[in-house]
């Protein structure tokens, strides 16, 4: 799908280190956002809002809270459309689709799928290298390894994944608090969702709570005021 794995490219390549190169809604587990947050969230070319050049966005999960300070002269676009994200409740109920201890956590499919296909027809286009890397703790989007392939999903770094600075991998920001939380987001389902994302994002949550009950989700995600 277009857009859809956030390694797909860089997944097949590193076939000999186990593969690896390539929604908690508002209230409650099963909910989904508010119905004025998902209105918005159905226009995304519409949430242009420039992002300060530094902010903190605090993500309150099923295992705690984690926060996520954002430069965006590390990558002006993506800090621009992470603040929208955020301020428009796009990651209330967004899962933990995919996590590889050693390697990284992965989220940014919404849970309703409605808002997800929206999100899929606005490109994002590539910012420009930078000296930042994507070490433990960094923060950037997916991409296919294509041009301007960037979308939602979003990935936090475990350990030194240097490998990937060439390839597209552009880090906007870095865990400052909670690292310890990331470590504990539940990896048992390993890439079992993230080779199911073609139904993710058909189905949504409905499909994430079904096959894959114990992911560990998004309850909010706020900028820090």
């Amino acid at each position: 799908m277009r857009r859809s794995s956030v390694f797909a490219a860089v997944w097949s390549s590193v076939a000999a280190l186990s593969a690896l190169l390539v929604l908690a809604p508002a209230l409650t587990a099963g909910q989904a956002a508010p119905a004025a947050k998902a209105s918005k969230l159905l226009t995304p070319a519409a949430l242009t809002a420039k992002a300060p050049a530094l902010f903190k966005a605090k993500f309150d999960t099923s295992k705690g809270i984690f926060v996520v300070e954002v430069h965006r002269d590390w990558a002006p676009l993506g800090a621009d459309r992470f603040y929208n994200m955020v301020t428009n409740g796009f990651f209330s109920g967004v899962r933990f689709f995919h996590v590889i201890p050693n390697f990284m956590a992965q989220f940014g499919i919404n849970g309703n799928p409605a808002v997800t296909a929206a999100w899929n027809k606005v490109d994002l286009k590539d910012d420009p290298p930078t000296k930042q890397s994507n070490q433990r703790g960094f923060v950037t989007y997916g991409t296919t390894g294509r041009p301007d392939s960037r979308g939602t999903q979003i990935f936090i770094n475990y350990k030194d994944n240097s490998f990937l600075d060439p390839q597209g991998f552009i880090p906007f920001g870095q865990v400052v608090e909670g690292m310890d939380v990331v470590d504990m987001l539940n990896a048992e389902y390993g890439s079992a969702p993230q080779n199911a994302q073609g139904r993710i994002s058909a189905e949504g949550n409905k499909f994430l709570l079904a096959q894959f009950p114990k992911l560990d989700f998004v309850k909010t995600a706020t900028v820090v005021k």
